[in-house]
């Protein structure tokens, strides 16, 4: 379906959680991928049973499918709020959550991370989460797109400036959950570390047995003490090349399965 009236660009509408959920979202952009899904799915633990009364904040929002889907999946969160640098997203994931039936819980504002605490209260938050743009601007070569640029590639902020605002916003003992791209792992546990945000668990996703990671999901909490779970890895397809069970349940209203 195409709703590019209401966006300066061509937007498509897309069903999330096997149609539980609509997403407006760009055509040509930054759109829901595999990352997201499995990101969305990862929080599981930290709003389980009694643990979900939790005040919580995603960083670089985009049209806000993360934000929508744990409001979705946890009703005891209070509150979420999703922030991005682009004010045409903002509006996307605004709608979204109209739409949706979310907006008494979910809200959006546009903010750069890199001046955030202009606009936000230090250690506002018990849960951050995001999805940092995946490649350094020196490296790679550039997203035709603009919208995609800037959330994929390190061109409005650095991952080192992603991880001090979490720490900024982050309450003590409070939970950063993040998905990046396998190949800079080593880069972004050093920078959580420096910023006494400590990795406690890791997953890393391959896209097929026999094949290297692609990503990593992580779970760190600020203030914690060094020492970090590795959790079995997550195959997206299987020797056969289907997709695994585990894999097609992070697109189901359950989520993951807990950690073990």
């Amino acid at each position: 379906m195409n709703i590019s009236e209401k966006a300066p660009f061509p937007v498509s509408r897309d069903e999330l959680l096997m149609g539980s959920l609509s997403l407006d979202q760009p055509e040509k952009g930054p759109r829901v991928n595999a990352d997201t899904i499995l990101l969305a799915a990862y929080v599981r633990d930290t709003f389980s049973g009694a643990r979900g009364g939790k005040d919580v904040l995603e960083i670089g929002c985009a049209t806000g499918a993360i934000s929508l889907i744990t409001a979705y999946r946890f009703s005891s969160i209070p509150s979420i709020l999703g922030m991005d640098i682009q004010s045409e997203l903002v509006r996307l994931a605004e709608g979204n959550a109209r739409r949706n039936g979310l907006a008494d819980r979910v809200s959006f504002l546009e903010g750069d991370v890199r001046r955030v605490r202009t606009f936000l209260p230090a250690q506002s938050f018990d849960v951050v989460i995001t999805n940092p743009p995946y490649e350094a601007s020196e490296r790679g070569r550039l997203s035709a797109s603009h919208s995609e640029r800037v959330a994929r590639q390190e061109v409005a902020c650095s991952l080192e400036e992603v991880v001090s605002a979490c720490r900024y916003l982050l309450r003590n003992r409070g939970r950063l959950y993040l998905v990046f791209k396998a190949e800079r792992a080593c880069e972004l546990f050093v920078c959580l570390s420096g910023k006494g945000i400590e990795p406690k668990r890791a997953r890393w996703v391959h896209p097929l047995p026999q094949r290297k990671a692609s990503v990593v999901l992580v779970e760190a909490l600020r203030g914690g003490r060094p020492g970090m779970i590795v959790e079995p890895p997550l195959f997206i397809h299987d020797a056969a090349g289907q997709y695994t069970g585990e894999f097609l349940s992070a697109y189901t209203k359950e989520g993951l399965p807990c950690s073990i």
